[in-house]
């Protein structure tokens, strides 16, 4: 039986695209040479053609739920190919930008992260909050004597209880956008999409530890997914796991200074500044210039791309500023420390903090938050047999 269906395009909705990046997008004539170029689509309902046509019409209810758009490795093999030079890789992207933009309150926090006009408002925030401290500890002023960042910012009363309260925000609102995705999925996506030989669904626990080993932390797709990606794939690595040597750095400061208070014997391991020699200050270091080795290839990357077959979004680049104020902010601490320089040394660290709060703080809202919300399409879609099962699962789960 046969039947009429309304269509309502959402004319906002394109213009909202094109502004995050995904101005090419009119140029697609359905030719579908995108979804039969990309390495990880599957054959069951390809993209990203039905994202294009989808964007085209500006059928923005469509893209609810649509779990294929975090499945993109944003590798360009499609857009390299598209004989219409219509960049059905940036689209990809656009619709990621547009995502986390709106996927959680407050929204308003969404929507200054999509404009460089709103920018000095973000970063108004934090800087006044700091430079309050500043005035309560030292009336502008510099403090007298050895060169104590803690003198100017004590951490028990200032740096610990704000980035506490940031860090439970950030969790709330992390755990309101995936609460969010994984709904939307269940709307959008059947129990089952393996097609053929009966295969069991694997448990969560199953897939939270396929994803993360043979994705988040190998990072394999990134390389294998499309051309020659090494300078992306490095990047990408790289800048992982200098994040993940600096989170550790973080977790044994704060616990051991704040469990040093119970627990006596670890409480040496939380005291600042740390000795060069300090396994923890090593870790430190080494984590701080792999985010520079990484910052360094994905913005020659960014700075070296062919603008016929892509382009760099505000969102990119306000990402990589970020990470390159706190990863030369956090260096510049150390440095102007070290060589007693307490007229540079303070008010560098000043603008670490201020970088630091606008990457973390924002974070739900910033495309770094992809790392939350990739995960969790892609343990959803490996437990619904979106994503393709590597042979020792297939042993595993095949019935």
């Amino acid at each position: 039986m046969s039947y009429a269906e309304r269509i309502k395009p959402d004319l906002q909705f394109v213009k909202d695209l094109q502004a995050a990046g995904g101005e090419a997008c009119k140029k697609c004539y359905q030719c579908a040479t995108c979804s039969v170029a990309c390495p990880l689509a599957p054959p069951e309902n390809p993209f990203p053609r039905k994202e294009m046509v989808w964007a085209q019409w500006g059928l923005k209810d469509r893209f609810s739920g649509d779990i294929d758009i975090w499945l993109c490795h944003n590798c360009q093999t499609c857009s390299d190919l598209c004989p219409r030079g219509a960049r059905p890789g940036d689209l990809i992207s656009a619709i990621r930008n547009i995502t986390y933009r709106d996927l959680v309150e407050p929204s308003i926090i969404g929507k200054w992260m999509s404009s460089a006009k709103d920018l000095p408002k973000l970063i108004a925030i934090p800087a006044v909050l700091y430079l309050f401290i500043w005035l309560i500890s030292a009336g502008f002023g510099l403090p007298q004597g050895e060169i104590v960042y803690g003198k100017l910012f004590p951490g028990d009363f200032t740096i610990d209880p704000i980035f506490g309260l940031v860090a439970l925000f950030v969790a709330f609102s992390f755990y309101k956008g995936v609460t969010k995705l994984w709904k939307s999925f269940d709307k959008t996506i059947p129990t089952t999409l393996h097609i053929g030989e009966k295969v069991k669904k694997p448990s969560l626990i199953e897939s939270i530890k396929a994803v993360i080993l043979d994705e988040i932390a190998t990072h394999v797709k990134w390389n294998e997914c499309g051309n020659d990606n090494t300078e992306r794939y490095k990047g990408h690595l790289s800048l992982f796991y200098g994040f993940v040597a600096l989170a550790i750095v973080t977790s044994v400061v704060a616990v051991a200074h704040w469990g040093g208070k119970i627990v006596h014997f670890i409480e040496p391991l939380g005291h600042t500044p740390m000795p060069l020699w300090s396994p923890v200050k090593l870790l430190a270091n080494v984590g701080a210039l792999a985010l520079l080795y990484g910052l360094t290839m994905l913005t020659r990357r960014r700075l070296n791309v062919d603008p016929g077959k892509s382009t760099s979004s505000y969102y990119d680049w306000y990402l990589l500023g970020v990470i390159w104020a706190v990863a030369l902010t956090g260096l510049g601490s150390e440095i102007f420390r070290l060589a007693g320089v307490a007229a540079l040394a303070y008010p560098t660290y000043y603008l670490h903090l201020v970088a630091v709060f606008m990457l973390f703080a924002y974070l739900p809202w910033s495309k770094l938050g992809h790392l939350v919300y990739r995960t969790t399409a892609l343990v959803y879609a490996h437990q619904a047999g979106r994503l393709p099962l590597k042979r020792e699962e297939e042993k595993i789960f095949r019935v």
